[in-house]
């Protein structure tokens, strides 16, 4: 499938958590794509800034529309979705991206930590599927992608309330998969291992530093050691399995839970 081809050419789209990595990445290939598309998340403004512009110059246009909804608040989720709606013409694809993380013992988890993990790795796909799936069905068209993790499959110790959300995550996108299923609509998750973005990669320093070892071997040995091929996910590899579940030909890949991991999920 070639961006060239724009095969999502009149559709809109919206991704949450995209003014950086994996859903920067989403939006980016979309517009390519030729799709309209809508950001959503936090950062500094003038990196916000800076998101619109390239994403609104692959769509043509001076800057992308965004919405500043906190995925915490299902006030602001349902109205996120209206806007988009309105600002795109219609709401074709919906990619539920936004997550936070935090590691620690469960008998030390901060009781504020794993309310925030559940409400916006979980609950905020659950509020947004509803406010925009009524349009999907009323036009008979429709495409939901819940990016999970290799989380929402396995579980690693000290991320309780991360692998709880994107096991629920997966178990949500399932059920939502079951209840379309007769219509041309699909809901599908993505379940990336660890991918290459300026948070992950922030982590390999502290990692080095904490064990007294290399860089190198931080990344490979420590925080890639579950991930058989030892490199980084690429943001744009995650974004391409996007563009295939959102494009033509996907219509019967519906209820996926799609590991790309480097093997993760083999060993």
């Amino acid at each position: 499938m070639s961006l060239a081809d724009k095969v999502l050419a009149g559709q809109g789209a919206l991704v949450t958590g995209s003014t950086s990595g994996i859903g920067l990445g989403i939006a980016r290939i979309f517009a390519q794509a030729g799709a309209k598309v809508m950001l959503n998340g936090f950062g500094k403004p003038e990196e916000i800034a800076a998101a619109r512009a390239e994403i609104g110059a692959l769509m043509g246009v001076t800057e992308a529309p965004y919405s500043s909804a906190d995925m915490s608040k299902p006030a602001e989720i349902r109205a996120m979705v209206a806007e988009a709606q309105a600002a795109l013409g219609s709401l074709d694809i919906l990619v539920n991206n936004a997550g936070i993380q935090f590691v620690a013992p469960v008998q030390d988890f901060p009781e504020e930590k794993w309310d925030a993990i559940i409400a916006i790795n979980m609950s905020s796909n659950y509020h947004a599927i509803k406010a925009a799936l009524p349009a999907m069905l009323a036009r008979g068209r429709g495409r939901i992608i819940n990016v999970a993790s290799a989380h929402g499959l396995v579980a690693s110790p000290y991320k309780s309330a991360y692998v709880a959300a994107k096991h629920g995550v997966v178990g949500m996108t399932k059920s939502i998969a079951l209840e379309v299923a007769q219509s041309p609509i699909t809901c599908n998750a993505i379940c990336p291992g660890f991918v290459r973005t300026p948070l992950a990669e922030a982590q390999v320093a502290p990692l080095a530093a904490k064990f007294g070892i290399s860089e190198e071997s931080a990344l490979r040995d420590r925080l890639l050691e579950k991930q058989p091929s030892k490199r980084w996910i690429e943001v744009e590899d995650v974004a391409r399995m996007a563009l295939y579940l959102v494009g033509p030909g996907s219509g019967s890949v519906n209820g996926a839970a799609l590991s790309i991991d480097g093997g993760w999920l083999a060993a």
